[in-house]
């Protein structure tokens, strides 16, 4: 099986990498290809990094990592990018091999707003990462009913839940605090670097 993360990755930071690492070693994944958002439906793109800057910082925080990744397939599609058509473009790139789409457990959630669901389901198992302050019976109640709707297949990782995010890292950007060991040293240069954020 290969993962797939997708992303905004604004910017990627140690709790996507580890998370990543954690799964690979579980599922015992052949590799794990990070995709970062094109133009997602779910985001203005205000609020977003130049896409340019986002692929850099991805392509720099796994480079060091042989079962990782990057794609530009997201990045690389004029129109607005949805996860059901990037799970089809992996799927025939990579012709034979199952992939595991790997999201939060608070995605599970919010995954009937999501475009052509079935779509997303007949490319790929969800390989899921638990999330704080998740409700796990409105949890295991959905994913019963993707289950009974759509024969979806989830498989649940055994992660360590990780209290960073990209919000709390342009936060503390924007108030000039460090980032440092929150982001590969790889990243943090990027960063100062281009006075991103």
């Amino acid at each position: 099986m290969i993962g797939v993360f997708g992303g905004a990755f604004n910017p990627i930071h140690n709790g996507h990498l580890l998370l990543a690492e954690y799964i690979r070693e579980e599922f015992k994944l052949e590799k794990i290809i990070f995709v970062p958002a094109g133009k997602p439906p779910h985001k203005p793109k205000e609020e977003l990094e130049a896409t340019q800057h986002r692929y850099n910082m991805v392509y720099k925080a796994i480079s060091s990592n042989p079962f990782f990744e990057i794609s530009g397939v997201e990045i690389n599609r004029a129109c607005l990018t949805y996860t059901a058509d990037t799970l089809e473009e992996l799927a025939a790139l990579n012709p034979g091999k199952e992939l595991g789409f790997i999201c939060g457990a608070d995605s599970i959630l919010n995954l009937t707003t999501w475009h052509n669901i079935s779509k997303i389901f007949e490319f790929a198992a969800l390989i899921v990462a638990g999330r704080p302050n998740t409700n796990e019976i409105e949890f295991q109640n959905m994913l019963r009913w993707f289950q009974d709707q759509y024969h979806a297949r989830f498989l649940m990782a055994s992660t360590p839940l990780i209290e960073i995010s990209s919000t709390q890292i342009r936060e503390r950007l924007n108030n000039g605090l460090s980032t440092r060991y929150m982001v590969p040293d790889e990243v943090f240069n990027y960063i100062q670097l281009h006075r991103l954020y």
